[in-house]
């Protein structure tokens, strides 16, 4: 098996993404790799806004990145990453799967951890996937984390169902 020298963990604040954070920094921490921690943020400037909303739109731009850049912050720094180093990426694009390919291309990632909600059928045909798009196009390996408690619930579903 090859060690992964710099790790990307891309995350939304989401309950599975940070599972898929907790996934990440132990994978960090086994191989002594740089933990590389990702956010976007929607540009609204790239939404196309008429010249004249486009100085409030710079100021809620700035209100959400610096927002953004705390919650990174506080996500990123929240456990104990003894061995490794960590980096810390806010980005800004329309497109979430290609800034996190970007930044991996950028950051010679050996290894993308990002978490899926799992969604299938109309939810995913209208909202898509990001992390599916990282899988299809990534330089390297990803390894897709489901939130546990989902999985826990659908056992005690499959369960319960069995002995009706």
């Amino acid at each position: 098996m090859l060690a992964p020298r710099n790790i990307l963990a891309a995350t939304d604040f989401s309950p599975v993404s940070d599972t898929a954070l907790q996934y990440a920094r132990e994978l960090a921490r086994a191989f002594g790799a740089t933990l590389h921690v990702v956010h976007v943020i929607n540009d609204l400037m790239a939404e196309g806004m008429p010249p004249t909303f486009v100085p409030a739109f710079g100021n809620a731009q700035r209100a959400i990145r610096e927002a953004a850049r705390e919650q990174l912050h506080t996500a990123a720094t929240a456990g104990d990453l003894t061995k490794g180093t960590l980096a810390e990426h806010l980005m800004s694009s329309p497109s979430p799967a290609n800034a996190i390919l970007e930044c991996a291309r950028d950051n010679a990632i050996d290894l993308i951890v990002v978490g899926t909600h799992g969604r299938g059928g109309v939810a995913h045909f209208l909202l898509g996937s990001v992390a599916e798009r990282v899988v299809r196009s990534a330089p390297c390996p990803v390894l897709t984390v489901r939130h546990p408690e989902r999985e826990v619930l659908k056992t005690a579903s499959r369960e319960t169902a069995a002995r009706a």
